[in-house]
């Protein structure tokens, strides 16, 4: 059978091979390196692709590796003419600036005593202000993410339930901690608070310095606008593009870098 094959070179996952044709309908197959050569010898061999009727075709490639593409006829009488080219597949979801741009999020460890006293410790690294629903699917596997970093970490009394005080919760897990994440949710915004109650936890009134870090949990940018337009903007990590293990990582790094 009579075909024609691109070497490719070696290619990263997720790049793209987008495959001209110009005459009759191909078979187009994407393969790697001993699935060519099994091609190529008449073998069964794994490939990515199909029969192709409309061009261009695009197929991702699936993973890092040498690989080449073939088209054929599959047996069949006919012309056609090809040409391939590489492109660089989707970029990278933007992230936001690392937790260490915002010196502002981690607290001393002492708070200064009044007229003399001893300085108060902070007890804790860190503390997590969640909705109670949340705290299966990702605040117990946050709390303990972090905990294997070596922080101390504050969340049992963080459960947050329709009739408490945000404010008073909240500022008591900062007087106790030096770290402070509240989880934004569909949950978290269920239970009623005002987007102003919030936004004022969040930053310092006099310098309007952010304090808290917000981790949106299964919650869209647009649903964060509409429950508190300056939320969106703040510095923030997302589960949808953050690892629980990534998020923990970061805040373990920036705690113990000040």
């Amino acid at each position: 059978m009579k075909f024609q094959s691109y070497k490719l070179g070696n290619l990263k996952k997720g790049q793209i091979v987008e495959v001209t044709l110009k005459g009759n309908s191909a078979n187009v197959k994407l393969m790697n390196s001993s699935n060519f050569s099994s091609y190529k010898a008449g073998r069964r061999h794994t490939y990515y692709g199909g029969h192709v009727t409309k061009s261009p075709y695009r197929v991702t490639v699936p993973s890092n590796g040498n690989w080449y593409v073939t088209v054929d006829l599959g047996g069949y009488s006919g012309r056609v003419s090809s040409s391939v080219r590489v492109l660089p597949g989707r970029i990278p979801a933007a992230r936001q600036p690392r937790l260490s741009t915002v010196p502002s999020l981690v607290q001393d460890r002492e708070i200064p005593g009044n007229f003399g006293e001893d300085p108060i410790v902070r007890k804790y690294d860190v503390f997590i202000s969640h909705a109670s629903e949340d705290k299966d699917e990702v605040v117990r596997p946050l709390a303990k993410s972090l905990q294997t970093t070596g922080l101390k970490v504050w969340y049992d009394e963080f459960e947050l339930r329709i009739g408490d005080s945000l404010r008073q919760k909240i500022d008591k897990g900062l007087a106790n901690s030096r770290f402070g994440i509240v989880v934004l949710s569909k949950n978290f915004i269920r239970k009623g608070w005002t987007n102003y109650e919030l936004d004022g936890i969040m930053t310092k009134s006099i310098n309007g310095q952010q304090i808290m870090l917000p981790i949106w949990h299964k919650i869209t940018k647009q649903e964060v606008i509409d429950y508190s337009p300056s939320m969106a903007d703040k510095v923030a990590r997302n589960t949808a593009t953050y690892t629980i293990e990534e998020i923990a990582e970061e805040i373990s790094e920036v705690i113990n870098e000040n």
